[in-house]
């Protein structure tokens, strides 16, 4: 049974708690989309070694795109004839992680659990890159278009206003406007469900006699395949999780896992690469994810 004027109390202490860190990630990812050069990107995707799986992954956890708005552009890039590595790094790494979610994780989680994820998604972009690579590669090169999720964004490409004025205005469009309604009702869905854990107390009391141990770690992975939610969102409900007992290993796990195995994302792979790039790129995710998680469970 949920205590409303609890579960409005919680609700309203997490807002006010992301607020401050929400508002300064979507300003910086608005200066990171609007100054980061399109060819930038394209350069530093389409080299066919480690290299490029490097700068895919890097500037993957950089770009302020969400785990839909990534695919496009990831697509893009694989149709001009980037290798399927640098691809799939792209793909992890862009969802996992952004400016905006490791503000909010910095203040909800703490810096150590901020450092941990930060370098978790490098370390699987990186190793679902060098995967994809082992793969051949087919002639990938003018075909048509197959991600409907965000035409505008087809060709990988933003065009940008010249003037300063012009820039800054579309920076606070973007950041103030088309951010939030990208992920704005994730994000709210999130902050409803660490609302509604930490008001719960016979959940509270599952979650600590359950999830304490490695159970926590058979709950968390198929939670994270099959939840629909960004990684800024999954943050607050990760809090609440661990707050009420999870084994915070398991909490790692689903921050890290949940937002790169979106079924738009599994969707997309399995249509443009095939079944044995699918099922190597989530066997590969689930595993490094659990390590990683419970790595995280022996030096918090």
């Amino acid at each position: 049974m949920v205590n409303i004027s609890l579960f409005v109390n919680n609700f309203i202490h997490y807002v006010i708690e992301v607020l401050p860190a929400l508002i300064l990630g979507f300003f910086i990812s608005g200066l990171i989309h609007e100054f980061l050069p399109d060819d930038f990107v394209d350069r530093y995707l389409a080299k066919k070694n480690f290299l490029s799986i490097l700068w895919a992954t890097l500037v993957g956890v950089l770009l302020p795109i969400c785990c839909i708005g990534n695919l496009p552009v990831a697509i893009s890039f694989y149709k001009r004839g980037a290798r399927l590595g640098p691809v799939l790094a792209f793909l992890v790494a862009t969802p996992a992680t952004s400016i905006t979610a490791l503000l909010v994780t910095y203040r909800l989680l703490g810096l150590k659990f901020t450092i941990y994820i930060f370098f978790a998604a490098i370390v699987v972009g990186l190793i679902v890159g060098l995967i994809g690579n082992l793969f051949p590669v087919s002639d990938n090169k003018n075909k048509p278009d197959v991600c409907p999720q965000c035409k505008e964004a087809a060709d990988g490409h933003h065009h940008h206003p010249d003037s300063l004025v012009e820039k800054m205005k579309a920076v606070l469009i973007y950041s103030f406007w088309k951010m939030p309604r990208e992920i704005g009702l994730e994000i709210i869905v999130g902050l409803v469900l660490a609302a509604l854990v930490v008001s719960m107390a016979p959940l509270e009391d599952i979650i600590s006699t359950y999830l304490s141990g490695a159970f926590g770690y058979v709950f968390a992975l198929p939670f994270a395949i099959i939840m629909y939610i960004c990684s800024t969102a999954t943050v607050p409900l990760v809090d609440a999780l661990v707050n009420s007992g999870m084994n915070i290993g398991a909490g790692m796990l689903l921050l890290l896992v949940g937002p790169i195995t979106s079924f738009g994302t599994l969707l997309v792979v399995r249509k443009e690469f095939g079944n044995k790039v699918l099922w190597a790129y989530l066997t590969v995710i689930c595993l490094a994810g659990l390590i990683l998680g419970y790595g995280f469970s022996l030096i918090y």
